[in-house]
């Protein structure tokens, strides 16, 4: 059952229940009123007839001393013809026999007795299908005590309340008609948001992430349109993020498959070359170069991926760095590269960092400048603090970067020119780990490069106050020294 069905049907029953019990209180709230009214007027015409028998009875002659049967029933059909058409009477003497009834007075005597001397009694009878209110009293005339009922036609007080109940019925249809209709309209309209939010998942469920439902109101099921919105970009988001991760693991062992092909095709050409046939030395040495040039190179290529499986689960060890110690590395490390020609200028200060990542991500930018330069190339390799950053720089003056490149230069297997990195045992790697390395540091790799005339590569960590740890490091490097000399 749908919601606005189940909201119309309860405001229905809900609507129906108070209608039926306001009316019903409604009409029997006026129906007693107007009886009570009745009842009250019906006791007030006893006391004035009770008063006009006794009044009649003492301007009547007397025999013997008492009021004789005959005089009474004279008395009262005197009366009777005297007052309004309608009200019936009865007398009876003292011992509640009756000795004058009007015509249609067909009452029973059970109001008779219970009224007593000083004791007034009504009740309402229903007789021949009309109502009336009996009312009972006694009467003083000279010596005798007398019964005096009364009958008064109320019928068309009943009659009223019969029609009231007729017309309620009718305007309480009439009201559950009129309110289907409208709550049908006002149960629609709240239930938009949901119909719509509905819409919006049907919809996603067949793959249309970017869809978003409409926002018709500002209450509740408003905010919760812009929360489900909310979900559905972030899913979306998630979403595209899964399949570009998905898009580049595939691209990744893609490129891997084909980065493996080729070193392995040679290893494999030259071996059977070398098992298959006989060959002079010259060309045994070659075939023998080739295979351990390719070995290198899957060897580069196989502990650069363990590098970067390894960065990417974070397990690293950060503590307070001095500058000069991760520079000093460096320069002992590239010292017999002698093809080229290094520059060193740094500013010493200290970094929250992991030493042996960042020493990792400056090798190889060094070794990819390298590559990039002609034979006695110059490879700048800087340090500088400012603004409480430290940002490492290493630029060369080779060949560059097409613009187009730059951004891709970081993906796995990436290589701007593949037959020169190839040739000089490159993977494409290099700057994968570093990006890697660099996001662990919550860093990035920054990329100027102009085709033709260099390439700049930097990123920042940053810079500390801590200079206890620059310090212990000088003291450190003096106890070497002296170790050294002795």
């Amino acid at each position: 059952m749908k919601f606005s069905f189940k909201l119309l049907l309860w405001t229905m029953i809900v609507m129906a229940i108070s209608l039926g019990f306001s009316g019903f209180y409604f009409v029997n709230y006026v129906f007693e009123t107007s009886l009570e009214r009745e009842i009250g007027q019906a006791a007030d015409e006893n006391s004035i007839l009770r008063f006009a028998f006794e009044t009649a009875a003492l301007n009547v002659p007397v025999k013997y001393g008492m009021l004789q049967d005959d005089t009474v029933e004279q008395v009262a059909s005197n009366l009777e013809g005297a007052q309004d058409v309608g009200r019936l009477l009865r007398i009876s003497d003292e011992e509640k026999n009756i000795l004058y009834a009007s015509d249609g007075f067909e009452a029973d005597e059970a109001l008779l007795a219970q009224t007593g001397e000083s004791i007034k009694a009504y009740r309402v009878i229903n007789m021949d299908g009309k109502y009336y209110i009996n009312t009972g009293s006694t009467v003083n005339a000279l010596d005798r005590m007398l019964y005096l009922e009364t009958l008064k036609d109320v019928s068309e007080v009943f009659s009223e309340r019969t029609t009231g109940f007729k017309v309620y019925r009718r305007m309480t249809i009439l009201m559950l008609v009129v309110g289907v209709v409208i709550m049908h309209i006002i149960s629609s309209w709240l239930t938009k948001p949901i119909k719509l939010l509905t819409k919006a998942t049907r919809r996603m469920e067949a793959g249309d992430y970017s869809y978003r439902a409409k926002k018709v109101s500002d209450d509740e099921l408003g905010q919760l349109t812009r929360d489900f919105n909310r979900m559905a970009a972030a899913l979306e988001d998630n979403i595209n993020m899964l399949e570009e991760e998905i898009q580049a693991r595939e691209d990744f062992v893609g490129a891997f498959a084909h980065e493996l092909k080729t070193p392995l095709t040679s290893i494999i050409g030259y071996a059977d070359m070398l098992r298959s046939r006989k060959l002079d030395e010259e060309k045994s040495i070659m075939s023998a170069n080739y295979i351990f040039t390719e070995g290198k190179r899957l060897e580069t290529m196989s502990l650069r991926l363990l590098d970067i499986i390894v960065t990417r689960r974070g397990e690293a060890k950060f503590q307070y760095t001095a500058v000069g110690s991760i520079f000093e590395y460096i320069r002992d490390t590239f010292s017999e590269k002698g093809n080229f020609r290094f520059e060193y200028n740094y500013d010493d200060g200290v970094v929250w960092a992991e030493a042996d990542l960042i020493k990792t991500v400056l090798v190889n930018l060094i070794d990819n400048a390298c590559k990039a330069s002609e034979q006695d190339g110059l490879i700048e390799v800087s340090g500088q603090a400012n603004d409480g950053y430290y940002y490492f720089t290493v630029r060369d003056h080779g060949e560059g970067i097409p613009y187009e490149e730059q951004a891709k230069i970081t993906q796995a297997f990436y290589m701007v020119d593949k037959s020169r990195s190839r040739s000089r045992n490159g993977a494409g790697l290099g700057l994968a780990l570093c990006a890697e390395i660099l996001s662990l540091h919550e860093s990035a790799l920054e990329i100027d490069s102009e085709p033709g005339v260099g390439t700049s590569m930097s990123f920042a960590l940053t810079l500390t106050d801590e200079r206890k740890e620059a310090q212990e490091y000088e003291e450190d490097k003096e106890v070497k020294e002296g170790e050294t000399d002795n």
